[in-house]
């Protein structure tokens, strides 16, 4: 599976402006659920504010993948955020994240989200690839960065 199978223009945001992380799950979880019929943004910030839970999503380099599994989540989807000015994620290297990138799988896709995990990791592992997204001018700049 690639970034282009599960991310939309609609679902790519840029310089947008969150204070904190439990603020910018917050808002994030609004815009999809406004986005998406069959995900309520509440329920979608519950399951990402308790797989934080669990530790961090914070990926390191500026970068976060938070991610959940949702019973009424019916295709593997994700969302790409550029933060105005980046948040402490709690990272594993303590850096504050600028970069998101937000993955919804249903529950019974175990193998997909491992799979999309890896590849999301991979993409966001190489500095060229962040510097890019960091450095584009708009969504729709990034959007075509993150599905070339």
């Amino acid at each position: 599976m690639n970034i282009s199978d599960i991310l939309t223009l609609e679902r790519t945001f840029a310089d947008l402006k969150w204070a904190s992380k439990k603020r910018t799950l917050e808002s994030i979880s609004h815009l999809l659920g406004d986005q998406m019929a069959t995900l309520d943004g509440k329920e979608l910030f519950n399951a990402l504010i308790n797989r934080e839970k669990l530790g961090s999503t914070g990926f390191g380099d500026g970068i976060a993948i938070p991610h959940c599994r949702l019973a009424n989540c019916t295709q593997v989807t994700g969302a790409l955020v550029r933060l105005a000015t980046a948040v402490d994620f709690d990272a594993i290297d303590q850096q504050p994240v600028d970069l998101l990138f937000v993955l919804l799988v249903p529950l019974q896709a175990t193998d997909e989200h491992l799979q999309i995990l890896a590849t999301l990791a991979t993409s966001f592992g190489k500095p060229e690839f962040r510097s890019n997204l960091r450095e584009a001018a708009d969504a729709r700049a990034m959007y075509q960065i993150a599905i070339a």
